[in-house]
């Protein structure tokens, strides 16, 4: 079983502090013991580091600590998914049909990679955006 998870995720499975972190370990922890592997986006790597480096903790998670989750955890065991110029205008023109604006073209992103990769799962805790542009077969969108 191949998965991809979204920033949501990612970042709920590192930070042990947060409510959603048991269940995103787990999912973490099932997903790296599946073959081929997990994957995540090149996006969800600057998004990984932007909220590490944000989340309002004490104390706060700093640069080189992010760095150093980021690359123990999730560089060191995982597909990264490079998404291009021309994976970005595919998403932009799949907002513009399913007439979506703002933040959610983040959430697309994590869509249109987890489809290049063809995983089986898809994983967020973010079901709003996703179920607004489901990723197609043979992904299956997972909401935790």
């Amino acid at each position: 079983m191949s998965a991809l998870l979204d920033t949501s995720v990612l970042v709920a499975a590192l930070v042990a502090e947060l409510p959603e972190h048991e269940e995103a370990a787990a999912v973490f922890r099932e997903a790296l013991s599946g073959e081929p592997s997990l994957h995540v986006s090149t996006h969800a790597l600057a998004e990984l580091y932007a909220v590490l480096t944000t989340l309002p903790l004490s104390p706060r998670i700093s640069p080189g600590q992010a760095a150093e989750l980021i690359r123990r955890n999730v560089l060191a065991k995982t597909r990264v998914i490079s998404l291009g110029a021309n994976d970005y205008e595919a998403v932009i023109d799949r907002m513009t049909r399913l007439g979506l604006s703002g933040g959610a073209i983040y959430d697309a992103l994590h869509v249109h990679a987890a489809e290049k990769a063809q995983v089986n799962r898809l994983y967020t805790f973010n079901g709003r955006d996703f179920r607004r542009m489901p990723p197609s077969a043979p992904t299956e969108l997972v909401v935790l």
